[in-house]
């Protein structure tokens, strides 16, 4: 078993999370564990930790600079690849109707997904996916990076270094709210593109007419 102090950040009750979790454990010899889910504050405690190495994985809080600046290796998973950072990013793929779309682990900077990237996986967009069918492949793919790159550390190799670069500045969360708005002077075409791209169970694209908004229904 590696012995390494692991500050593992992830997202509240969510299985792929959980065997992330799991992997580090059986493979690392002292790993912390906090989950959170949108609006929580981190965990103020956590400005003491001192380790070797902090992994964000589908993490809600960005990590503050004073554990980035003390911590020799710190990386994040992101569900998407370097043309779509911040929030919303596959919502945005599904808008875009790109053809393509994938993970990413990139090292952490204060600036959020801005660090250098470590590695992209690509997969195909099928004109069928859904919010949800392009999350499962997202998720999916995501984890088996995960693995795939945590095997790396606990042999003693180094991560790899991709020549790929940010594209962008990442999407804000105004940006993903705006892009859930629909309203009656919209062609049939955009229309169908934020129907598509934020249509998930009972989280729905809504209309505005006025002052007043309504949840969309086709």
């Amino acid at each position: 078993m590696k012995q390494k102090e692991v500050l593992f950040l992830g997202k509240k009750n969510d299985l792929n999370t959980i065997n992330a979790a799991r992997y580090l454990k059986n493979n690392f010899s002292n790993v912390l564990c906090y989950y959170g889910e949108w609006g929580d504050s981190f965990p103020q405690d956590l400005g003491y930790w001192s380790g070797d190495l902090i992994i964000s994985y589908l993490s809600r809080w960005k990590v503050p600079k004073i554990l980035i600046d003390k911590t020799p290796m710190c990386i994040n998973f992101h569900p998407g690849t370097n043309e779509y950072p911040g929030i919303g990013c596959l919502n945005f793929a599904l808008y875009n109707e790109a053809s393509t779309y994938g993970v990413c682990c990139h090292h952490i900077e204060e600036e959020i997904d801005s660090g250098q990237i470590i590695a992209v996986d690509h997969f195909t967009v099928l004109a069928s996916d859904t919010v949800e069918s392009l999350l499962a492949k997202t998720y999916t793919y995501q984890l088996a990076q995960f693995y795939r790159l945590v095997d790396l550390l606990v042999s003693n190799k180094n991560l790899p270094v991709s020549d790929l670069e940010w594209t962008r500045k990442p999407y804000r969360r105004t940006e993903f709210e705006k892009l859930k708005l629909i309203s009656p002077s919209m062609k049939p075409e955009e229309i169908r593109k934020r129907v598509r791209a934020t249509s998930y169970g009972e989280f729905q694209p809504k209309v505005t007419l006025g002052k007043h908004t309504f949840i969309y229904k086709e």
